[in-house]
């Protein structure tokens, strides 16, 4: 199936890094977020990937043009250079389409923007470019065509530090309660749609707010919890726990080897 990731947001709360390059290209150890992504999907076959460029999307485009794996993985050079080990690109199986939707237009449009790309396949995955999960893939789509949706995403537990408040009906507070164990679920993306959810999208709107109440009120929005390794890179906070767990080689979004630079079967 093919691939849609959202690349052109401001990443306004990454500030340390987005008011250079966009988001999709803040590293993890030594490769921007957006590999880790896209070698994960490609991990389980999914390699033809649609590119919703934005904000900064030259350097994404640059990134791809001047990909060089000799620079991000270890190599050995024989013959003064002329020959390296390994030989190719970890990358040279990917179809990548590189679409500008606009600095400053909603994920709704921006798919709207990338519908004749995806040809007339009846499903594709869509997903934000800034996050990393080891979920498993090939069971969930599995499960979510099985359920006969037409829009279908993952729920995560929310990983921000803010509490909610418990209080009494005078204002006084009775306990501070972590987002995370007030029972809510959040939109995790990992998005399979059906192609007829571009009936359901309309002039200006955004992805997750009126389609999909649409979606719902017709029982075709289907949503897995999943409560296994899943992160978005939303702050500064999130790039250095990222980075920590690269270092201390605890990577679960990980379905290849940093080792051998090829892909791993799902």
């Amino acid at each position: 199936m093919k691939v849609v990731l959202f690349c052109g947001g401001l990443g306004t709360r990454l500030r340390e890094h987005s008011e250079t390059i966009p988001k999709p290209l803040v590293e993890i150890g030594r490769r921007p977020i957006m590999w880790h992504l896209m070698s994960y999907y490609a991990a389980f076959g999914h390699r033809d990937f649609i590119l919703c460029l934005g904000y900064r999307g030259d350097l994404i485009r640059e990134y791809f043009l001047n990909y060089e794996p000799y620079l991000t993985s270890d190599f050995v050079m024989e013959h003064g250079g002329r020959t390296l080990l390994p030989a190719g690109s970890e990358i040279e199986d990917w179809r990548i389409s590189f679409i500008d939707t606009g600095m400053h237009t909603n994920l709704g449009q921006r798919l709207m923007a990338v519908r004749r790309h995806l040809g007339d396949e009846e499903f594709f995955l869509a997903n934000y470019s800034d996050q990393l999960s080891d979920l498993p893939l090939d069971e969930y789509v599995n499960k979510a065509r099985g359920m006969g949706t037409i829009g279908n995403f993952i729920s995560v537990k929310p990983q921000q530090s803010f509490h909610n408040v418990e209080t009494d009906e005078d204002g006084r507070v009775i306990r501070l309660l972590p987002a995370a164990e007030t029972g809510y679920w959040t939109n995790g993306g990992y998005f399979l749609f059906r192609r007829e959810i571009f009936d359901y999208i309309e002039s200006g709107e955004e992805l997750v707010l009126q389609p999909f109440a649409r979606l719902a009120k017709e029982n075709a929005l289907w949503t897995q919890r999943y409560d296994g390794f899943w992160r978005a890179m939303d702050t500064f906070k999130d790039k250095i726990a990222f980075d920590r767990m690269d270092s201390a080689g605890n990577r679960p979004w990980a379905r290849y080897s940093r080792d051998k630079n090829d892909l791993l079967g799902a």
